[in-house]
């Protein structure tokens, strides 16, 4: 059974979410012999004993498509200086890793200079409205040393922007 939505109402939750600033990642998997990776805004730390991640991904997304419990998933968390590498991973999927510096790391593409990279493997796909949660174990993590011209990247009232230190 589907619940109607309120188009005043999904207006309005649109407009409140607009104002929360996010961070911005690049999600990566490896599938087929080819990498495969998307921009999304909608990822937390979910748990720290044991570490996990979730992640959550539009039901359409070629990305989702390719994952399945046991997937090695990897999230790289871009830097301030990364707006366009966030801009190009939501363009054609097979043409978002053309130019860009990547190794194959624990299984899932880490994008050169991420701010951080987190490798997952896939826990559990949970349906949820129009996308599914990818819940991750979290199998490696690094981060790029405090460096203080370059925060994250975040999106906020549909723009990127960082965080600054007060």
């Amino acid at each position: 059974m589907s619940i109607e939505t309120d188009p005043d109402l999904q207006a309005a939750f649109r407009a409140a979410m607009g104002n929360v600033a996010g961070p911005v990642s690049v999600v990566t998997t490896h599938a087929a012999g080819k990498p495969a990776g998307t921009t999304v805004s909608a990822f937390v730390s979910l748990s720290m004993e044991p570490p996990m991640l979730l992640v959550s991904l539009q039901r359409g997304s070629y990305l989702l498509s390719l994952l399945s419990v046991g997937s090695t998933v990897g999230v790289n968390v871009l830097g301030a200086d990364q707006a366009d590498v966030a801009t190009r991973f939501t363009g054609r999927h097979d043409e978002r890793f053309t130019g860009i510096d990547w190794v194959l790391l624990d299984g899932a593409p880490a994008l050169e200079d991420a701010h951080a990279w987190i490798s997952l493997r896939v826990a559990r796909l949970v349906p949820a409205g129009d996308h599914v949660l990818v819940l991750g174990d979290v199998v490696d993590a690094t981060s790029r040393g405090p460096e203080p011209a370059s925060g994250p990247l975040t999106y906020h009232r549909r723009s990127f922007g960082t965080h600054r230190d007060h």
